[in-house]
């Protein structure tokens, strides 16, 4: 199987690859503002022994490695975090089963312990703003907009989400969203260039899953919860669980509030 298909393979067999296979340095990613790289991912036995299935077939995939040794102080989030918080994003995607970001674990790479992510083939010139306000991508940027403030997404981008390179030419253009390093602030700083549903009401479906993902999180107990208070502080899992309660209550897309709500650069 090429990389160019390893989205078509299942969650958790990706995520086990990810996890325990054998990981090479392709070379530094440019424009990023930490250390990024792109690694090849290589199937070994122990990811045959974790799958438990010696029959699988499975590719080599490229991925995106973040080392956290590689990332670049900021004043508002605390130092070594941001890898931790890539994780996250990506289990509260999951939990939603909204598949908005790709497979993402943490583990030790050649730089240390860090973030590997999915790497998803795609046209870097082909982003939100060239898909602003199509109806065709208005179920799957609904869903993203609601993940973002859940999340507290201080830096959507429109380059942030990208548009899948589709295997065929016949299949529809699936999106995902990268680089949530400074997410899940405890105090409010949603950035996004995405504002088309500001005010509207919340699908019915989309609210469902959030009601769920609010339910699974107040139990506080379970592999969801254990996972996400070993990424996040106590008080940033509060407030994720407030955010996600105030959508619950509130039942319609949040507007703008004051100062600063757009990222920079914008894309």
């Amino acid at each position: 199987m090429p990389p160019e298909q390893a989205t078509f393979m299942d969650t958790a067999v990706t995520t086990t690859l990810l996890q325990f296979g054998d990981m090479h340095i392709e070379g530094l990613l440019p424009w990023s503002s930490n250390y990024t790289f792109l690694a090849r991912i290589c199937p070994n036995t122990a990811v045959t022994q974790a799958i438990s299935d010696e029959n699988m077939q499975l590719p080599e995939v490229e991925a995106v490695y973040k080392p956290r040794r590689g990332e670049r102080p900021l004043w508002d989030f605390p130092q070594g975090t941001l890898h931790q918080r890539e994780r996250a994003a990506f289990l509260v995607s999951d939990a939603l089963q909204w598949g908005l970001v790709p497979p993402t674990v943490l583990r030790d790479g050649p730089h240390g312990i860090g973030s590997v992510q999915l790497f998803i083939p795609h046209n870097p010139d082909c982003h939100y703003f060239t898909i602003e306000g199509n109806a065709a991508f208005a179920p799957q940027l609904q869903k993203i907009t609601l993940l973002d403030i859940l999340i507290n997404n201080a830096d959507r981008k429109a380059g942030h989400v990208l548009i899948e390179e589709p295997a065929a030419p016949a299949e529809s253009d699936r999106l995902w969203l990268i680089d949530h390093g400074i997410c899940f602030h405890a105090e409010y700083k949603l950035r996004t260039v995405i504002w088309e549903f500001a005010g509207t009401v919340v699908p019915t479906p989309l609210l469902a899953d959030i009601t769920l993902f609010l339910q699974t999180l107040a139990r506080k107990s379970g592999s969801l919860y254990d996972e996400m208070s070993q990424l996040l502080s106590a008080r940033e899992l509060t407030a994720l669980q407030r955010r996600t309660r105030t959508i619950v209550n509130e039942g319609r897309f949040i507007t703008p509030g004051p100062g600063r709500h757009y990222p920079w650069p914008p894309v």
